[in-house]
């Protein structure tokens, strides 16, 4: 079954060669195809970015009842973008019933919506094939230079496990807040009642983060502050070889096309 949750932090469980790609694999390909088609999002780089995801997809043997389906409010947000590009205009354009019609506008917002789409989903399958706990070893390995330059690598390491870790546990907090939310307003409330329901439910979640914030503060001063853990021995392997080659490859024809 589809899930409507808009959860990008799902290990989906299997043993696949996506699966046993090392985390720091995955988080380079994943950099490196990002910031290439950002920089330069042609629809050549969109074409080329979606053919490497459908094949990482595949060789993950992601199952699609596994992708979540966007809120209704994100979907009515992007049609009424839409039509404000439509308006904006722009070449190329159609004629219809004597009217001139841009759709340089809409062509500029589907290339961006699509770009997004990419984004989203190739944060999905690096999550969805790497366990949470395998991310801050294979970070803490890959800025290894940096450390040799006296970079605080430590301090990032430790705040990028922190971000990983607690966000699971916000989402929870959003969802017990929403569900208090519900149960105290069963009808949604009309006018400018309804901001400022919604502000008051803000202000609670942000109590909440700081309160759990807090906590996890003094329970890290409590064990002796932030402690290096040493990552396991690494052990690169063929497929780790190929995907990376899969994804030069894929990065220098989004650069040269």
């Amino acid at each position: 079954m589809a899930t409507t949750e808009f959860n990008v932090l799902r290990l989906l469980p299997g043993t696949s060669p996506m699966h046993r790609l090392w985390a720091g694999t995955k988080l380079i390909a994943a950099a490196g195809l990002g910031i290439a088609v950002v920089a330069k999002p042609t629809w050549a780089a969109l074409g080329i970015t979606a053919a490497v995801l459908l094949l990482a997809a595949v060789l993950a043997h992601f199952p699609p009842g596994a992708l979540p389906r966007l809120p209704r409010w994100l979907v009515y947000l992007l049609l009424f973008g839409a039509l404000f590009d439509i308006y904006a205009g722009g070449d190329p354009t159609i004629h219809v019933g004597g009217f001139d019609i841009g759709l340089g506008g809409l062509s500029v917002w589907v290339r961006v919506t699509v770009l997004a789409v990419l984004m989203f989903a190739l944060a999905i399958l690096v999550a969805a094939t790497t366990s949470l706990a395998d991310l801050p070893a294979a970070v803490d390995r890959l800025c290894t230079p940096a450390r040799w330059l006296r970079f605080p690598v430590d301090e990032f390491v430790a705040a990028f496990t922190l971000v990983v870790r607690a966000f699971p546990l916000l989402v929870d907090e959003i969802r017990v807040l929403a569900a208090a939310w519900r149960l105290r307003r069963p009808t949604l409330p009309g006018g400018l009642q309804v901001v400022n329901e919604l502000l008051d439910v803000l202000n609670t979640a942000i109590a909440a983060s700081l309160r759990r914030a807090r906590d996890l503060a003094r329970a890290i001063d409590a064990r002796g502050g932030i402690a290096r853990v040493a990552p396991p021995s690494l052990r690169l392997g063929l497929r780790d070889a190929v995907a990376l080659v899969v994804t030069a490859v894929a990065v220098t024809t989004i650069v040269l096309v």
